[in-house]
C-alpha cells in the first residue's frame, strides 16, 4: 500500500462516518423540524432533496458573528434560521448537528487536499 492510499484512507473513512451521521441527523432532527409548522418553511432553500439537512446542520454549527452576516444579507433565504432552530432543537440535536457538520467539512476538505497533493506530485 503506497503513501497516497494511506493518506486518502483517513478522509475517506471520515466521509463514510459523515454519510452515516447525515442519515441519522436527517431522521432524528430534521424530520422533526419538517413536521413542525413554525419551522418547516424556515429550513432554507432546498436545491435538491435532502439539502435542508445540510442547511440545518450548517446553521446550527455556524458561529454567531457569521450568523449576523447571513441575517443581513440579501441572500438570507438560502440559509436556515439559526435562532428559530435553537428554540426548536434539544442539546442532543445540536451536538449531532455539529458532529455531522464538522465531520462532513473536514472529510470534504481532506479529500480535496489529497487530490491537490496528488496533482502536485507530493506522493511520488
Amino acid at each position: 500500500m503506497n503513501l497516497e492510499a494511506k493518506v486518502l484512507a483517513i478522509p475517506a473513512a471520515l466521509a463514510l462516518v459523515a454519510c452515516v451521521l447525515y442519515v441519522i441527523f436527517g431522521q432524528v432532527t430534521v424530520r422533526k423540524l419538517r413536521k413542525n409548522p413554525t419551522t418547516k418553511d424556515k429550513l432554507g432553500l432546498e436545491f435538491a432533496s435532502g439539502w435542508d439537512i445540510l442547511n440545518v446542520a450548517s446553521a446550527i454549527s455556524r458561529p454567531e458573528w457569521l450568523n449576523e452576516k447571513y441575517k443581513n444579507s440579501k441572500l438570507s433565504f438560502f440559509a436556515a434560521d439559526k435562532a428559530l432552530l435553537y428554540q426548536n432543537t434539544t442539546g442532543a440535536d445540536r451536538l449531532l448537528a455539529r458532529l455531522f457538520w464538522y465531520t462532513y467539512l473536514i472529510s470534504g476538505c481532506g479529500l480535496i487536499l489529497v487530490l491537490i497533493c496528488s496533482w502536485l506530485g507530493v506522493f511520488n
